[in-house]
This record gives C-alpha cells, structure tokens and sequence, in this order.
C-alpha cells in the first residue's frame, strides 16, 4: 500500500477518506507539542513530512517558529519507528505524547503539515511578553483540590462549543469561539479575582500553557496549569484511582469529535433542546457544516442536517445554491458557535 502523501495532496476530501479507509491497520491516536525555537520551519515541516509519510501516520500538524502542535495517529505496527524517529530529532526529544482516551481507527484520514505564525492562534501582538514565563504544573490530584477548593478559580480555556459537553465542576466557562478571543477577555473577567489561586486547563495542555503566561504577564501571580490538559488528566485518574472531576465528554479535533471522560451527558441536542445529547455531528449541508449537538431521533428526522432550511437549500438548483452560500458565509458563519452567555456551570 502507498502511504506517501504528497505536500499538496489534490485529492477531494472523499477520497482521501475512501483511502484511509482503505488502511485498516489498527492506529494509535495521539497529540503533542512543544514551545520549542525552529529556525526553519520549511525545513523542519519538509522533514516531518518524509518521515511521517513513509510510516502511514495521519494527522494535522502545525509548525512554526515558536514550536509544533501535533494531532495524529500511527499505525500500531510503526509506532516505534515513530518514537524512535522523533526522539533522534534534536527539536523533539523527550516530547510528553498525550495518547487518545477512546480509540478510533479514522480520527484522521490524512497527512497535513502546515507552516504557521503560531502553533496556536493567539492574536496578541506585545513585544514584552514572554511565552516562556508559564505558571507551574498542576498533576489530576492537584487539579481535584482546585476544583474543592471555594477559594481556588478554575478556568476552562477552550471554546464555547467544547466546554458546552464537559468541563470540570464549577469551572469558568467563557462564551468565546477562538482562543484568541479568550484571552483578551479573561483577564478584565476575573480582576475581582486576582488574589485567589488560578487553575487553567484546556484539551491537550498547549493552550493552558500560553494563557498562564499571559495571565502573569498581566499582573496574576498565582496562576498554575493542568499538566497534559484534560486527555491526561483522565489517564492519571485511572491510573491513580483518583476522583473524576470531570463532567461530560472531552471534545477533541479530529473526526472522533469527543472523547468520553464523565459518565454524565450536560448538553442537550440543538435541534430539539430537550433531549441530552453531547454527540456532534456536521451538517450535511456543505455550505452550512455547522458543527451541531444532535440526538439520534433529531438526526434521523432531520436526516442529518441541522435544519430543514438546509435539507431545503441543499436541494436546491445549484445557481441558487451559490446565492445561499454568499449570504451564510456573510451574515451567519461567524457566530455559529455562539449558544449561551458568560457563565460559570455548576
């Protein structure tokens, strides 16, 4: 089987997963990254690529000159090659790999490596801060006092839409949609708050990470973080037979959606906002793809589409079709996400 993927990869997205499917070597799922200087970030990519293709590994991977993020499966049978390819990297070795809670054999159905500005989108633009200067580490037991703590503020730094099916008890929920925007709310949001003990946490920990540093950059000195974000820290749960502080589901970026890490469901379905539901789904509706909660009698009535106004559109003739497009892309795609306000959850 040819694993090769090519940089630019003309395939339509079908087909690239016909492919994969193709594939049905059992995969490990996996994330990492690191805030690390690469000189080259072409170069380092182009490197990655070689090596990554050769071994079937799958995935979405930036890079840029502050470091990598990396989401991304291997087949089971290369995943020592993988280890032992990346530990020879002088960029990469001894990189914490965060490895999937729940398995699936297609979270991602090909290889794409990009050269960023950032390995994640921030937004700031300050000279005087240092992405370095982070807050310390917190492991799942120190996360849990946070959590029972009253005195201690726990603070969700993820968007809308994932804190929406899980989060930790008692946790900030800012209604944001990027990152970006988070971070330019959330110190002006908890000023009131300065003194107390900060915990932040996020999916994978990479996002967590630059916001303690920018919180101390604004002024909070007792900012600490959650070391491997929530994907770790449910592994250190039921590796130490710990407490599950964790309500509701861990949404993560690939074709999986959500990883399940409290038996509770917290969301209702958006079609009918009775029934629960915490299982995404993308509308079928290709010039829609809103990402929506969905219970399985709404997606079978509905026949997966988020609304009968796309099952209408989508049929439409394909002139039509095009004047629906420019109006979503215009009036409605920017705040798909936005659902409730600025709250703090139960």
């Amino acid at each position: 089987m040819n694993t090769q993927t090519p940089i630019n990869d003309m395939r339509s997205r079908e087909e690239k997963r016909q492919s994969a499917l193709l594939d049905t070597r059992p995969r490990t799922t996996l994330s990492f990254y690191r805030y690390v200087q690469i000189e080259n970030p072409i170069e380092f990519r182009d490197r990655l690529l070689a090596a990554w293709s050769k071994l079937g590994c799958m995935g979405r991977i930036y890079v840029a000159h502050e470091g990598i993020n990396a989401q991304m499966n291997v087949p089971k049978e290369n995943f020592a090659a993988f280890d032992a390819w990346v530990q020879l990297q002088p960029e990469l070795v001894d990189v914490p790999y965060k490895i999937a809670v729940e398995e699936n054999n297609l979270s991602f159905y090909k290889l794409t490596i990009k050269v960023r500005p950032k390995i994640v989108a921030d937004g700031l633009d300050d000279a005087t801060f240092d992405a370095s200067n982070t807050g310390e580490y917190l492991t799942a037991a120190e996360m849990n006092e946070y959590v029972d703590n009253p005195d201690a503020l726990v603070i969700d730094m993820r968007n809308v839409y994932e804190s929406e099916i899980g989060h930790f008890k008692g946790a900030v929920t800012p209604n944001v949609d990027t990152f970006r925007e988070e971070l330019l709310i959330v110190p002006d949001l908890i000023k009131e708050h300065k003194d107390k003990k900060i915990a932040l946490y996020c999916t994978g920990g990479i996002r967590c990470e630059k916001a303690s540093a920018w919180l101390k950059h604004k002024g909070y000195t007792n900012v600490k973080h959650l070391k491997g974000g929530v994907i770790d820290y449910k592994h250190q749960v039921e590796e130490q037979g710990l407490p599950n502080m964790f309500k509701g589901k861990n949404f993560v970026f690939d074709e999986r959606l959500g990883e399940r890490i409290g038996n509770e469901v917290i969301s209702n379905c958006h079609l009918c906002r009775t029934t629960k539901s915490d299982t995404h789904h993308h509308c079928k509706n290709k010039i829609c793809y809103v990402l929506f909660l969905g219970c399985e009698s709404c997606v079978a009535k509905y026949n997966g589409y988020c609304s009968r106004w796309c099952q209408i559109t989508d049929k439409a003739p394909k002139k039509a079709k095009k004047v629906f497009a420019r109006y979503y892309n215009r009036y409605l795609k920017a705040t798909q996400f936005k659902k409730t306000r600025l709250r703090t959850v139960a």
